[in-house]
């Protein structure tokens, strides 16, 4: 029998990637083969298609996927063919230690050893996609959500949310999210609906702070226009905010989120970095300003994705704007192009093979 073909974009070198053709695989007892319907390109594949973030050539990359059943391994149950799914971007095996302590994106006690697609097996990038362990991580999508409206859940809400979660917001507290991409926006979605009362974002794109404002911003600030640390100070009357977000990765936002943060506040770091960074030392209360630095990766699961899309089912948050270009899988360089050099005002594309 000839074998089947698909096509998947894989990385070849720093600063390239091809669309080419590869064998689609097949199911182990545990898994099952999703055809992909729609993905998208997240600022961490921008990281490896620029050798930032190393992964093996050959790979197929992406890490959010939208799609529908097309096999099931034979010890997979509960699911049928042909039904509508989602799976996180972190894929939990559910049964080891890291697993079982509630920190899935962690899996198997290994560094970020949930983040599997496009990392360490093929990802989301293709027609088809293999989603290991697929009882833990497969996700229904209900009837009356679209593949736009979910496809924020895999990677991008739920890891912005998590900004707001590890940063565990109250109800009153301020709050700062430095940063305005896909990411940074969850993070603003997130602060308001865990009842931030003031919401503080940074960006130098207008259509990005008036996106912002849409998802729940106060106070919007241009930093190309004015300083962000002293203004935000002023904001809170010199006190600080209780939560500041980072959600870009450079060491400039890192030290802006510990300058505006109050002494026994949070900085909750979302951005992945691509060199050492430093903490200044008198934001740093020379160590002693009961602080707190918690860094997250997407938490990843068929349960969270469930959470997520009730957020959307609910109308809480409506994250279709987020999609501002739409490209086919035999457009990717294009879209590659486009999302990573921030053309056209985009914040996100969708990819449909």
């Amino acid at each position: 029998m000839k074998e089947r073909k698909m096509k998947s974009l894989i990385f070849v070198a720093p600063g390239k990637i091809e669309l080419i053709e590869k064998p689609i695989p097949k199911p182990g007892p545990t898994d099952a083969l999703v055809r992909i319907t729609t993905t998208t390109i997240c600022g961490t594949d921008v990281h490896i298609l620029k050798g930032e973030y190393p992964v093996r050539p050959g790979l197929t990359i992406g890490h959010e996927p939208v799609g529908v059943i097309e096999e099931l391994g034979s010890a997979v149950t509960g699911y049928q063919i042909g039904q509508r799914v989602i799976a996180g971007a972190i894929n939990p095996c559910g049964q080891c230690g890291s697993c079982l302590e509630g920190i899935q994106a962690q899996c198997g006690g290994k560094p970020m050893g949930g983040w599997r697609f496009g990392n360490t097996i093929d990802g989301a990038q293709a027609e088809f996609l293999l989603v290991p362990n697929a009882m833990a991580n497969l996700a229904l999508v209900p009837d009356h959500l679209t593949d736009e409206e979910v496809l924020m859940c895999p990677d991008i809400m739920s890891t912005g949310f998590s900004g707001a979660e590890s940063g565990k917001i109250k109800i009153g507290d301020s709050v700062a999210v430095f940063a305005q991409g896909p990411i940074g926006l969850c993070a603003t979605a997130g602060a308001k609906l865990s009842g931030a009362s003031l919401i503080i974002t940074i960006d130098s794109h207008e259509n990005r702070l008036k996106m912002s404002r849409q998802v729940g911003a106060d106070v919007t600030i241009n930093y190309r226009e004015k300083d962000p640390v002293p203004t935000i100070m002023e904001l809170t009357q010199g006190r600080g905010v209780d939560v500041a977000i980072e959600a870009l990765g450079t060491e400039q936002t890192f030290q802006s989120c510990m300058r505006v943060l109050k002494p026994g506040g949070t900085l909750s770091s979302l951005g992945v970095y691509a060199k050492d960074i430093q903490i200044p030392l008198s934001a740093f209360y020379a160590g002693l300003g009961d602080q707190t630095l918690i860094t997250t990766l997407c938490p990843g699961g068929k349960e969270r994705m469930r959470r997520l899309m009730n957020i959307i089912s609910s109308k809480r948050l409506d994250l279709k704007p987020l999609v501002t270009h739409r490209f086919k899988l035999d457009q990717i360089l294009e879209a590659y192009d486009v999302f990573s050099n921030q053309r056209d005002g985009v914040l996100k594309v969708a990819i449909a093979p």
